[in-house]
Order: structure tokens, then C-alpha cells, then sequence
């Protein structure tokens, strides 16, 4: 039996880059579903594991390591022995760290907000996210103008954290048709073999 838990709710994209991360590295996870629309990640039992009170929460063997991007890195030190996903080399660790705090910044208050609008009904201002992600998808169309992938010549953690909110993001009525870039890496990684999709929600322009 495995020793790592993975404690998720089924519609976070931050839930979803340990997922693609674990599936990547072909490791097997017991995952455990936490009702967030009825604050179980408030409650004393899972604030006693992550007093954050946030998922997704990763087990490995009874340690428990909060936040998503950490999550990536844990799971990158301790089971890629490639060390592809997490380069060492200062150039690419630097745009690799460089991309996951797009991920944590920008894109968070981005495509991630104008979703959480039209999906929970989330009290953002819609045209002020909407704004947001547009600025932040123009650029990152315009970096993968001459590469393949976010930090490099090969998949590494950042293309995983920026996955799900990218791809999703239609559904905070964020289209894509101007970004051609984008959509061919979102292509590329939904081509890798061992990719694992996000549930999809019938919201605003994905409706």
C-alpha cells in the first residue's frame, strides 16, 4: 500500500498539479476528497494535518507538506531521480522558480480568480480578473513564442503548476483563440503519456 495521501478537492487546479505531478512520476496516491463548500478544510481534524486549512495537503508516510508549488518540489527532490523536472543548473532553476511564482502571483489572481467568479461565485470584480489574465496569457504566449515548454527544452515542474489554470481558464470567461502558443504547449502536455485531465465545469465560456 502506498504511503502518500493526497488530500484534494476535485475543482482546484492547485489540487490538480499534484495530481499531474504524482501521475508524472508514476507514483500511486490514496486521494481523499475535502468538501470545501462545507469547510471540512476548517475543521479540527484536517487543521490538526495542515493548520493552513488549505488543499491540496500531501501524506508521505505521516509528514504532511502544505501548499502546491511546495508540494511539486517535495515530490520533484525526493522521486524524480532524473532531476529533469526539477533542474539543479542556476539558469534553469531560476526560470523554473521564476515560473512557479507566475503561477502563485499573476495567474492566481488571473485566470485562477476570474474561474472562482463564475464557478463558486467568488466576490472578485469580473472585468478586473478578466484584465489581469489577458496581461499575464499575452505574455506567457509571447515566451513560448521559441520554446516548447516553460523553463527549457523539457517538461519541468513549472509547466505543471501552470497547467490547470491555464487550460481552464475559459471557464472564467478567459478565452484562448489569441493565444496559439499556449495552446500548443497545453496540447503538448495533454499529449504526454501519463497526463491526467482536471474535471471540467460547464462555465462561462466552456457553458
Amino acid at each position: 500500500m502506498s504511503t502518500l495521501k493526497l488530500y484534494r478537492h476535485p475543482l482546484s487546479g492547485h489540487s490538480h498539479r499534484v495530481e499531474l505531478m504524482l501521475s508524472m512520476l508514476g507514483l500511486d496516491a490514496e486521494v481523499i476528497d475535502i468538501d470545501l463548500m462545507k469547510g471540512e478544510q476548517k475543521q479540527a481534524e484536517f487543521l490538526s494535518k495542515n493548520r493552513f486549512g488549505q488543499v491540496p495537503l500531501l501524506e508521505d508516510d505521516g509528514h504532511f507538506i502544505a501548499d502546491s508549488n511546495a508540494i511539486l518540489v517535495y515530490l520533484a527532490k525526493k522521486y524524480d531521480t532524473s532531476g529533469r523536472l526539477l533542474p539543479s543548473e542556476p539558469e534553469r532553476a531560476t526560470a523554473v522558480q521564476h515560473m512557479l511564482s507566475l503561477a502563485a502571483g499573476p495567474l492566481a489572481s488571473g485566470p485562477a480568480a476570474a474561474r472562482l467568479i463564475t464557478l463558486f461565485g467568488a466576490g472578485y470584480d469580473a472585468e478586473t480578473t478578466i484584465r489581469n489574465a489577458h496581461s499575464i496569457l499575452q505574455s506567457i504566449n509571447s515566451l513560448l513564442q521559441d520554446r516548447e515548454w516553460l523553463a527549457g527544452d523539457t517538461i519541468t515542474v513549472a509547466d505543471i503548476a501552470n497547467y490547470a489554470y491555464i487550460a481552464h481558464a475559459p471557464e472564467g470567461n478567459v478565452a484562448l483563440t489569441d493565444y496559439p502558443n499556449i495552446v500548443r504547449w497545453l496540447d503538448r502536455i495533454e499529449a504526454l503519456p501519463r497526463f491526467v485531465p482536471m474535471q471540467k465545469s460547464a462555465v462561462g465560456l466552456a457553458a
